[in-house]
């Protein structure tokens, strides 16, 4: 335990409440919560699951797990989304320290010990740390590069590192109570990036979030190209939601997903166009267009060099395809939301 780590009798530290929304994860929330209740975390603890309307046999793995231990309680959640779990399993637990835990990341033995020490060190409102993505499948480990990278998901600091200290977002969370209850609890208007936007007015109303990367939880990522394009669309969706309703917090980075792939749909176009122009005799000036997708392949196929080394032949040839399908979806998600576009197409996908 480290020199500022919170000592003593268990029954003068705070409780902690961990909250985790949960919709058809049977392959993962077994391990989820065992993470919960292996933490070394000396204070009293409960964990609170919001269980979203699942058809895969989760209810059923659930109800066994809450049967056997009391510790944790389960809750329904018949809207099924994220930010209406979280506020449900938040209003349905009761310790003063809220910890948000997710159905694929697993919490190493301190990350409560450690945040809550955090907490008390600095009184934020918000402690987070790094997003340690790790994959099983060459597939997984391709995505869980693409996210460490500057390349893939942008470089924020949840994602790659960073220092200590203040900051605009974490991964997950370990919350004050009484903070996030007096700015309302998460908006269950939205969908994806619930986190950002809450730590938005976390900081507007004068408390700190803080990064830590003394924190860090294993993610597994989606196990398939169609699961990770989804949830790409989905996030950028949603990314572009937010940054039309807040366009003060926006950042350069969120532009240039949804920019490359209108350049790269424009570059294809006018490339085709130009084919056209042999075809019929003229001048194919238009084929100049090709060069647009050509150096965003040439720029996939060296971030896969340098992202990849030593990783594998297999990781290394899904990478080039996982990169693209990262940006591609983003982008393409971000579009419409940005275009106020994103209630119509979560009414039709249930995103």
């Amino acid at each position: 335990m480290t020199e500022n780590a919170p000592s003593g009798p268990a029954e003068l530290l705070p409780g902690v409440s961990y909250v985790m929304p949960v919709l058809n994860e049977v392959t993962h929330v077994r391990a989820a919560v065992k993470s919960l209740l292996e933490q070394d975390y000396a204070g009293e603890f409960e964990v609170a699951i919001a269980l979203g309307p699942s058809i895969d046999g989760t209810t059923e793995l659930l109800a066994d797990m809450a049967a056997e231990d009391p510790r944790i309680k389960v809750i329904d959640n018949p809207v099924g989304s994220t930010p209406a779990g979280l506020n449900a399993a938040i209003r349905a637990s009761r310790h003063p320290i809220v910890i948000r835990v997710d159905a694929h990341s697993s919490l190493p033995r301190d990350y409560a010990r450690i945040a809550v020490e955090t907490i008390l060190a600095t009184g934020a409102a918000n402690v987070g740390g790094i997003m340690d993505a790790r994959g099983h499948s060459p597939f997984q480990k391709a995505v869980a590069l693409a996210y460490t990278t500057k390349v893939g998901l942008g470089g924020s600091s949840f994602h790659v590192g960073g220092v200590e200290g203040p900051a605009e977002t974490v991964y997950l969370g370990c919350f004050r109570r009484g903070a996030i209850e007096a700015v309302g609890l998460f908006d269950e208007g939205i969908k994806r990036g619930q986190d950002w936007e809450l730590n938005r007015r976390l900081r507007l109303a004068g408390e700190t979030v803080w990064f830590t990367p003394r924190l860090k939880v294993v993610y597994r990522p989606r196990p398939s190209v169609p699961r990770l394009a989804r949830q790409m669309f989905s996030t950028g969706l949603w990314r572009g939601e937010l940054a039309r309703r807040f366009p003060a917090n926006n950042g350069l980075r969120y532009f240039i997903p949804p920019a490359m792939v209108v350049g790269v749909t424009l570059g294809v176009l006018l490339g085709l166009a130009g084919v056209v122009q042999a075809l019929v005799g003229t001048v194919p000036w238009m084929l100049i267009g090709f060069a647009v997708p050509a150096v965003y392949a040439l720029f996939v196929v060296v971030a896969t060099i340098l992202s990849t080394t030593g990783a594998g032949i297999r990781v290394s040839l899904w990478f080039l395809l996982v990169l693209p399908c990262i940006h591609f979806c983003w982008g393409l998600g971000f579009l419409p939301g940005y275009l106020s576009l994103t209630s119509n197409i979560a009414a039709h996908t249930g995103r």
